[in-house]
C-alpha cells in the first residue's frame, strides 16, 4: 500500500487551505424534499489532494458530490472548480473541469469496454465533430493506466466488478479532467479490488489530480486519503488530517458508536475499531493476559483495554509492535531483549500473570521456537481463549512442539474470530468470577 502524501499534515482549522483552491465550498446549503441536506458547507480543496468524505448514512457525502459535479444546484452558497462557478457553466463545460465515477459498477447495455471509455471524450467533442487523434490518445492513455486496454473489445457488461469499476475511472480520465469524484468506489469490491482501485487514485493524485471520494470504510480512508471531511447531520463536524478527524470522540458524534483509535502495527495509519454495544459501557472487570507478538495483540489488547479490563501481556520482545500497544494501554507487561527467546525467568513471569488472569486470550500469533514458551504457560489458563484468523499450520514454526501444544491449547479453549473475542471474553469471566 501507498504512504500518505506529504501535505497530508494540513492544520485542523484550517486543513484545505491552499493560495488557489482547486475546489472551493462557500457556505453551501441543498435541500432535497423540503429537507436540509447540506447546512453551510464550506471548504478550500487544494490541487493535488486525496479527500475522504465520510460519515454514517443519510450524513450527505452522495449529495455533496452531486452538487460539486454541478448535477445539484445548491439552495445558496457557491462552489467554484478551477476558479469557475460549477453551476454558471453548461453541462459540457462542467464536464471538461470534474469528472465522476458513480457508485454503482453495473451498466445496463453491453457495449465493448473500449466504447464505454470513448464515452468520456464527449464533453470535449461538438455535435459534428468526428473522432480525432487526441480522441484516440487519451483513451489508449485511460486504459494503458487503469489496466483495462486488455478487455477492449470484450463487452462490459461480462467483466468482473472490480474490472468494471476500473473501466469506469478509465472513462473519467479520458475526460481529462484536473478534478475527479468518486462515490464509495470500493463499494461491493472484495479487498484486492479495493486496494487496487484505491492505489490508483492515489497514483493520480500523486501526479495532480484532485480526487474527492465518499468513502464507507474509515480505515481505508484513513491510510490513502490526505485529508479527510466527517459529515453528520448535513454539517462538517470535523476536517482536517486523519489523526485528527478519526478520533474516538468524533465517531462517537458522528456515529452514535464506540470505538478505539490506535494506530496500525504494520502501515502505521490510523486504524479504527468498533467496539460491539454490548462494551460501550467500559465497565467490565476482571484481568485479562494477552498472549502475541508481531502486531497481532494490538487489536485484543486495545479492545479489551476500551471496555475496562486490567491487562497483562507479553512475553514479548522490547521492539515489538505488540509491546508498544501493550505499553500504550498500561498493560502488565513482561519483555525479553529484542530477538531472544522467552528465558526461563520470562516464562515464569508469563505462568504468573496467567494464573493471576481471569481469562487469557491467544493472538493470532506466528510461533517459533523462541516464543513456544508463551503457549506452553497459557496452557495452564482456567480458561483461555484462541482468536483465529489464520490456520496455525501458516503460524508454526516450531514443527511438532507448537502443533502439540496449540492443539492442546484448541481442546481446551475457545476458538473465536476478532468480532466474537470481547463477547467470549465477558462470558468466561463472568464464569471465572462464579467460581
Amino acid at each position: 500500500m501507498s504512504e500518505q502524501h506529504p501535505d497530508s499534515s494540513a492544520e485542523p482549522s484550517d486543513p484545505f487551505s491552499a493560495a488557489e483552491p482547486a475546489i472551493k465550498l462557500d457556505e453551501v446549503s441543498v435541500s432535497l424534499g423540503g429537507q436540509t441536506i447540506l447546512d453551510g458547507i464550506s471548504a478550500d480543496i487544494g490541487d493535488g489532494t486525496f479527500v475522504g468524505l465520510i460519515g454514517p448514512n443519510g450524513a450527505g457525502k452522495t449529495t455533496l458530490l452531486r452538487t460539486l459535479n454541478g448535477a445539484l444546484a445548491p439552495d445558496s452558497g457557491t462552489v467554484h472548480v478551477a476558479g469557475e462557478n460549477i453551476h454558471a457553466l453548461s453541462s459540457k463545460a462542467a464536464s471538461r473541469l470534474v469528472a465522476t465515477v458513480p457508485q454503482t459498477t453495473s451498466v445496463t447495455f453491453d457495449f465493448p469496454v473500449r466504447e464505454v471509455v470513448k464515452m468520456g471524450r464527449t464533453p470535449h467533442r461538438g455535435r459534428f465533430d468526428g473522432w480525432s487523434a487526441a480522441d484516440e490518445d487519451a483513451v489508449d492513455a485511460a486504459m494503458r493506466r487503469t489496466s483495462v486496454a486488455a478487455l477492449a473489445d470484450r463487452p462490459v457488461t461480462e467483466i468482473s466488478g472490480g474490472e468494471r469499476q476500473r473501466v469506469l475511472i478509465a472513462r473519467a480520465l479520458a475526460q481529462e479532467t484536473p478534478t475527479l469524484l468518486l462515490d464509495e468506489p470500493t463499494a461491493s469490491l472484495d479487498i484486492n479490488h479495493q486496494v487496487r482501485t484505491l492505489e490508483l487514485v492515489d497514483d493520480l493524485v500523486g501526479d495532480g489530480t484532485t480526487a474527492v471520494a465518499a468513502i464507507h470504510d474509515l480505515n481505508l480512508a484513513a491510510h490513502y486519503c490526505d485529508v479527510l471531511i466527517l459529515l453528520a447531520d448535513g454539517r462538517i463536524l470535523s476536517a482536517g488530517d486523519p489523526a485528527t478527524v478519526l478520533s474516538e470522540s468524533n465517531l462517537r458524534d458522528a456515529f452514535d458508536a464506540e470505538a478505539v483509535v490506535s494506530r496500525h502495527p504494520v502501515t502505521g495509519s490510523v486504524y479504527v475499531t468498533a467496539l460491539p454495544s454490548s462494551s460501550t459501557s467500559a465497565d467490565a472487570t476482571g484481568r485479562v493476559h494477552v498472549v502475541g507478538g508481531g502486531g497481532t495483540a494490538a487489536r485484543p489488547l486495545h479492545v479489551l483495554s476500551a471496555a475496562g479490563y486490567a491487562l497483562s501481556a507479553g512475553a514479548l520482545n522490547e521492539g515489538d509492535t505488540d509491546a508498544e500497544a501493550a505499553r500504550r494501554v498500561g498493560a502488565d507487561l513482561v519483555t525479553v531483549p529484542p530477538y531472544a527467546p522467552v528465558d526461563d525467568a520470562a516464562r515464569a513471569a508469563v505462568e504468573s500473570r496467567v494464573e493471576d488472569a481471569d481469562v487469557t486470550v491467544v493472538a493470532d500469533v506466528e510461533v517459533g521456537e523462541g516464543n513456544l514458551a508463551n503457549l506452553e504457560a497459557a496452557a495452564s489458563a482456567d480458561y483461555l481463549v484462541l482468536v483465529e484468523e489464520r490456520p496455525f499450520s501458516e503460524r508454526n514454526f516450531a514443527g511438532d512442539a507448537g502443533c502439540a501444544v496449540y492443539e492442546r491449547l484448541r481442546e481446551r479453549g475457545h476458538v473465536v474470530e476478532p468480532a466474537e473475542l470481547l463477547s467470549v471474553v465477558g462470558e468466561l469471566a463472568c464464569e471465572s468470577f462464579s467460581d
